[in-house]
């Protein structure tokens, strides 16, 4: 699997690095905390994993990783204790634990099955270029000097090299087999470093793939999430699809192998949702692309990684439902259609959001882009036929509300996805004017109106019209609302008019 390169990261990998670039991640408290537990604990410690890498790198590490031979629980226990952090126990049997103090993660683990040093400890690791160590032997009491003093990286599986290289390797055969996270981790590892799977590590992914389903739902979700959030998931997403680890996870996605779509597109439906992703990311990384007068409220919408993630996740799925409501129209030539299909799509969204323990947050999200997403290309079609009414426009907005932005970079995303013979010559220019028109909409009309007191609310409807508390409570409110988005009515004595003849023709 090759992603995309990451040079300034391959470039700037290094054999050591000097003291000074070891210690500006450790900060005072932890290295005071662990110059003085260590007097009493004993055993050298290691920085190691995932933080070294990403110093080699020239990254900035989110945590820190520590080895230290054994008692990596005790440790941390009072590493907490002394400095006022919070204790946080991660695996009792292996022996890891975690401090989390001023914003800062520190994991701490003890050399893994019963190895009795560092290097073998090392050689079970995952990947190469997470098998790396480097001694803090001399860096955590007191004053030290020559701070440009190289420190030598311990490297036993030749993670620096393949750092340099941009390669993924397994450790071992076995890696796979004692945690199948792992394979996961391998597509976010590359997503996130740009980097290219080894083929024996691809290989051995193919062959193991099922062994997926041993993984806890929530680690796998975090993993995707991770993959999905980074500015290369389509190249990684599609990797995993080749290898068949993706239907593993997420069967629904490979029912669109081979599923025929009208004319209008050039690809199948599984194909069709990859290349969605991948226009999506393309809008992410350059809105111009798609939309030339892109707004402000777009870009701060694009800028924030929740909503990210979001839109991802919704263009990957956002067809989920075609394959199983494909069908061929013989009055009209045999036209394939997929009547309700994003219907069928929300709920095996729903259903892949249990199975994953996605947050409710996440999944209603996600729902509702694929749950409206045919609606701006029916209101294209609505406006090839004529005008489109300020009613269509309002409904439209108000349905999506915050997540308008998204909706219609997934709408272009969809359209950029799709160059059948008979798709329109014009749809992404005429989606961008639809983008424009609906904007305007939501700015002039629905904005004003709900950022402003309502001129009726439910008491109103008691004591003015006498009428008890239901569903036609909603529909009445609903029906003010609109009719003051649309210029029809701007006071209180027209909004109860209208109620009143609402109530009347019932």
């Amino acid at each position: 699997m090759r992603m995309a390169s990451a040079p300034n990261a391959v470039v700037s990998v290094h054999n050591m690095l000097t003291k000074e670039q070891v210690l500006t991640l450790l900060p005072p408290w932890l290295r005071e905390g662990l110059g003085t537990l260590r007097q009493h604990h004993g055993g050298n410690l290691y920085l190691s994993g995932g933080s070294l890498r990403d110093l080699l790198l020239g990254r900035q590490p989110h945590d820190v990783d520590l080895t230290i031979a054994a008692g990596a629980v005790a440790l941390a226990q009072a590493l907490a204790q002394q400095t006022g952090g919070t204790f946080v126990l991660l695996d009792a049997t292996e022996d890891v634990a975690r401090v989390v103090h001023g914003g800062l993660e520190v994991d701490i683990s003890s050399f893994r099955e019963g190895t009795s040093n560092i290097e073998a400890d090392l050689q079970l690791r995952d990947f190469t270029i997470n098998a790396l160590a480097l001694s803090l032997e001399g860096l955590l009491e007191g004053e030290v000097i020559d701070m440009e003093e190289p420190l030598a990286c311990l490297d036993p599986t030749g993670g620096l090299t393949d750092l340099r290289q941009g390669v993924i390797r397994m450790t071992q055969a076995a890696v796979f087999t004692s945690d199948p996270l792992r394979m996961l981790r391998a597509y976010r590892l590359a997503a996130v470093l740009g980097y290219t799977l080894a083929e024996a590590t691809q290989g051995a992914i193919v062959r193991q793939r099922q062994l997926i389903s041993r993984s806890a739902p929530e680690r796998v979700a975090a993993e995707l999430n991770t993959i999905m959030s980074s500015p290369r998931a389509h190249t990684a997403v599609a990797a995993m699809a080749k290898s068949g680890l993706l239907f593993e996870i997420i069967p629904e996605l490979a029912a669109g192998a081979q599923v025929e779509q009208p004319k209008s597109h050039h690809l199948d439906v599984l194909a069709h949702n990859l290349e969605t992703l991948r226009q999506s990311e393309l809008l992410l990384a350059r809105p111009e692309l798609g939309f030339p007068q892109c707004s402000a409220a777009m870009r701060a919408y694009l800028a924030k990684a929740s909503n990210i993630l979001v839109l991802k996740w919704a263009a990957l799925l956002h067809d989920l439902g075609k394959p199983a409501t494909w069908s061929q129209d013989v009055a009209q030539d045999g036209r394939i259609t997929f009547h309700q299909h994003e219907r069928v799509g929300v709920e095996l969204v729903q259903a892949l959001a249990q199975r994953l323990h996605w947050s409710g947050r996440q999944t209603e999200r996600v729902c509702l882009l694929i749950g409206q997403h045919m609606r701006p290309f029916h209101l294209l079609n609505v406006a090839r036929q004529g005008e489109l009414s300020l009613k269509a426009c309002i409904r439209l907005v108000r349905a999506l509300g915050k997540e308008l932005p998204g909706l219609l970079v997934l709408a272009m995303a969809d359209a950029r996805a799709g160059k059948g013979e008979e798709r329109p010559e014009a749809m992404e220019e005429e989606l961008a004017q639809l983008v424009m028109r609906l904007e305007e909409v939501q700015t002039e009309h629905v904005l004003p109106v709900q950022n402003s007191p309502p001129l009726l609310d439910g008491r109103d409807l008691i004591g003015q019209l006498g009428l008890e508390p239901g569903p036609v409570f909603k529909q009445i409110l609903t029906a003010v609302e609109m009719a003051r988005m649309e210029g029809m009515i701007a006071t209180r004595a027209e909004a109860l008019h209208l109620a009143r003849s609402m109530v009347l023709a019932k």
